[in-house]
Order: structure tokens, then C-alpha cells, then sequence
């Protein structure tokens, strides 16, 4: 973790002359205390919000990376924003331009320095690709920033099937496992909509690819040798003595080498195509960061997110959103023991396949185990277990059969999410007979992504309703 402080103190820009753009680097990591958790005991909001020991944070940007439980995030954001009447940083359409880099110019209503007054942003959470010195021109540098992550194994089982149409090398391969166990057969650096088959991760962060995995627009190229043996991972809070990791090595959190942050290194200084360039690119990760989320443990991240911002527990009390029928989105298997052969077979392809991704996962997975450990063990598995009885309590008492729905079963419009891909996206489907209290709460529970901030949208920029203009007859001299 780290305090931001006044950012514009601590700005080191490191420029990465073999890929074509600038990154820039704020420092100042330290150690915060994180502030009790306020529990609640029944599933329906207290009229009076319990008293918390810190100011609640609303100044957020969330990084919403691809096929990792983020929909479910951006709801609760929409739903605490709403509630609060905040104000969203909101695309034109549904994304800032994505696969580009993010350009302040994509908000609505973003009014650059001097060009006239406007209200602040508290949120920017919707699709990009990460690019902070943009990101900075609309949000405030005291803004909390965090993302979610997941096993790029998993990542890449939903990712086949949602993006099939979309990437060229998914949509020539005809399984998963066959486009896993070749991928040079099918996989072509640059070509459209690749950046859904290797690193997604990495891609959405913004991060540069190593000059081997580059092309000229920038994208993943293929390497020499797509299998490298090992990585060599800089776990968070640690010194410059990495821990070297296999990418089929159990996910345990790694012992500590060494107290304190390392130093960053000059990028010119770096040899990009060696493990100091994974671990620069992490180390500067955690110094624009304040948390990043892990979805195979997606409750105990909700619980720990809502110490971070100071919010109450049924501030993250939420449903899942955009999870594909027959997935475990939230509850993935993350070590490889109760698999068969085949797919811990396909679990090990995939993660070296994806071995930026990885070397992701691995960092930030240690970066949550050390705040569980901070934040208590006995203390989380209470909170989790009070998130999740709340979840249910409100799915029985907002949702028809209470769990999510095939699509097939939901015929308002404002609640059917938007289907893509070759598996079915749940939705809900509302109870009948609830008060207008509970309609308006069950409603902001159930609402998917794009419809939500079609609302926030309309919230934000109602419609002006232009009036036919009368016209008098013009007289002649």
C-alpha cells in the first residue's frame, strides 16, 4: 500500500523508448492502518448509517479489466454513486475508446484547463486501457485507485468463449485446448481484436510489452520462445531480491525477503527483455494503486475494500453481474488439486501463455494475503461470512427463485443483460409485491452495466426538450 500525498510532488516520468509512449511515475509508498469494518445484522439498509472512524472515500477510479468479475464491481459503484449523488466520469457509448489508450477527451462533459467551469468527478470506472497521465486530467491525484485481477487459466476459459468472434486467433481455433497447445498456428501479433488472447491483463493496465512480445502498433508479439521456464516475480512490499516462481506453482502467499519498497530503477537503465522489466512494471503498478482486487477470493477483496474506503458492509453488498452461464466467476478454483489431467494440463498452457498475466496474478494475489493478514484472518472469515449471508438475504427477498436467470426468463428490457459471446449471460428477474422502498433498492441490485449507466447518463445529462420556435409573419416594406 500507499499514500499517494500531494502527487504532484512525487512525479518521476520514465520514458520507455522502445515502445513508442511515456508512462508517468509517482511514488511515496508507506504503511496505512486500516479502520474497523461496521457491520450490520439485518438485510434492509439502516436509516441512520452507523458512525464510521474515517470520512468514506469517494473520489474513485476503478481500472474495469476484462473477464474478472469487474461487471460485478462496476455495480456496486453505480449503486454507491447513485445513491450518493455522485458524479461519473461516463464514455459517450459504453467504453473510453478501448483497445486505446485511454484520452481525457473521451469523457462526457470533460472540459480541458480554462476551457470554463464544471463540477468535479468522483468516478471513473467504466472500460479503458489504462493510461494515467490522462486519467489525472479528469480525476483528482488523491483519488483511490485499484483494479481486479484473476488466474489468467480462468481468465482465458471465459475469454475463448466471450471473444471467439471478436479475435481472429480464437475464432480459427476450435478449442481452447487445441488453440493452447499451438498458438502459433493461430495467434498473429497485431492482428484484430488479439489483445483478447494473451496478457489481457497486462494489455488493460497499459503496461508496455517487452520488446520480443512487440510490434509496431504496439501489441503483443509473438516470442521466440513462448515457453519460458520460469518468472521472476517482485511480490508487493518487498525488496529487489525477487522470488522465483513456476507458472504451475500453487498460489501461497510467499514469505517476505525484505522489509520496505525497492528503488526504482531509471527505465533506460532497464534491460527490458530480462525478469528487472516485469518487476519494474509491478513495482510501479503498486505506486499508482491503492488496492487491487483478486476475483478467486472476490468477497474477502470486497471486505477488504470496504475497510480501505471506510464504507459500511452493505455498501459491497452485491449480485454477480455479466457471469456466463455455467461459470464460477467469483469462486474459481485456484490451485491445481481435484482437476483432471486435461485441464491442469490446459491450466499450466494458459498461464504461461499468458505469462505477463501471471507474473500479475502471482504479485498482486501476494499483495492481498499480506492485507488479510494485516486486516486478521478470524476478523475476515466473520466479515465474509456476514457479506454473504446479507447477499443471500437479499437475493431471496428481491429475486425471483432467488439466483440468477437464463436470459430466456427475463422480459424487462432494463434488467436483460446484453448477451455476447457464445455462452449465455445471466440476468433477474424482480420479485412482485415489494414496497417502493424495496422496488427502488432491489432494482439498483438487478440492473446491469450498460442499462445503469445509460441512467447514470440520463441522470447526469438529462435531455433538453427543444420547443418548436414561433415565427411572426414577415411583413414586406
Amino acid at each position: 500500500m500507499r499514500l499517494w500525498g500531494p502527487r504532484s510532488l512525487g512525479v518521476a516520468l520514465g520514458v520507455f523508448m522502445t515502445i513508442g509512449f511515456a508512462l508517468q511515475f509517482w511514488g511515496g509508498p508507506f504503511q496505512r492502518r486500516l479502520p474497523g469494518l461496521q457491520l450490520r445484522q439485518t438485510w434492509a439498509r439502516s436509516p441512520e448509517p452507523d458512525v464510521p472512524s474515517c470520512p468514506p472515500r469517494q473520489r474513485l477510479v476503478f481500472l474495469k479489466t476484462h473477464k474478472s468479475g469487474s461487471s460485478s464491481v462496476l455495480s456496486l459503484l453505480h449503486r454507491y454513486g447513485d445513491r450518493h449523488g455522485l458524479r461519473f466520469a461516463l464514455p459517450a457509448r459504453y467504453q473510453f475508446g478501448y483497445p486505446r489508450l485511454f484520452q481525457a477527451s473521451l469523457v462526457k462533459g470533460y472540459h480541458p484547463q480554462g476551457g470554463g467551469t464544471q463540477p468535479p468527478f468522483h468516478i471513473l470506472c467504466h472500460h479503458m486501457r489504462f493510461n494515467l497521465k490522462e486519467v489525472l486530467k479528469v480525476m483528482p491525484s488523491d483519488s483511490f485507485f485499484f483494479s481486479i485481477v484473476r488466474d489468467p487459466a480462468a481468465l482465458a476459459r471465459s475469454a475463448f468463449s466471450y471473444y471467439k468472434s471478436t479475435s481472429s486467433a480464437f475464432r480459427k481455433a476450435p478449442s481452447l485446448a487445441a488453440f493452447l497447445a499451438n498458438p502459433r498456428a493461430f495467434y498473429r501479433p497485431g492482428a484484430r481484436g488479439d489483445h483478447y488472447a494473451r496478457n489481457l491483463l497486462w494489455f488493460d493496465f497499459g503496461l508496455p510489452f517487452p520488446p520480443e512480445m512487440r510490434t509496431k502498433r504496439g501489441y503483443p508479439h509473438l516470442p521466440k520462445d513462448p515457453n519460458p521456464p520460469e518468472l521472476h516475480v517482485l511480490p508487493s512490499g518487498t525488496g529487489p531480491r525477487a522470488h522465483t516462481l513456476h507458472p504451475n506453482t500453487l498460489l501461497h502467499p510467499a514469505p517476505t525477503a525484505v522489509d520496505g519498497h525497492s528503488q526504482l530503477s531509471s527505465p533506460a537503465a532497464l534491460d527490458l527483455g530480462s525478469s528487472s522489466f516485469i518487476q519494474w512494471s509491478l513495482a510501479w503498478l503498486d505506486s499508482v494503486f491503492d488496492m487491487v482486487l483478486v476475483a478467486e477470493y472476490f468477497d474477502e477483496s470486497l471486505v477488504l475494500l470496504a475497510d480501505a474506503l471506510c464504507w459500511g458492509l452493505d455498501d459491497v453488498v452485491g449480485f454477480m453481474h455479466n457471469a456466463q452461464a455455467g461459470s464460477q466467476q467469483g469462486r474459481s478454483v485456484v490451485s491445481d488439486g481435484g482437476l483432471s489431467a486435461e485441464d491442469r494440463q490446459l491450466t499450466a498452457r494458459a498461464r504461461v501463455w499468458n505469462s505477463l498475466d501471471w507474473a500479475l496474478y502471482v504479485h498482486f494475489n501476494h499483495s492481498l494475503w499480506a492485507r488479510i493478514k494485516q486486516y486478521g484472518q478470524s476478523r475476515l472469515e466473520s466479515a465474509v461470512a456476514e457479506l454473504r449471508a446479507r447477499r443471500e438475504a437479499l437475493a431471496k427477498h428481491c429475486l425471483v427463485g432467488g439466483e440468477a436467470l437464463d436470459p430466456k426468463y427475463i422480459t424487462d428490457r432494463r434488467f436483460r443483460p446484453f448477451q455476447f459471446g457464445s455462452s449465455k449471460v445471466l440476468g433477474y428477474v424482480l420479485r412482485s409485491g415489494l414496497s417502493l422502498q424495496d422496488q427502488e433498492e432491489c432494482e439498483r441490485l438487478a440492473t446491469p452495466e450498460l442499462q445503469y449507466k445509460d441512467k447514470l447518463d440520463a441522470k447526469q445529462f438529462p435531455p433538453t426538450v427543444s420547443l418548436p420556435l414561433k415565427t411572426s409573419r414577415i411583413l414586406s416594406p
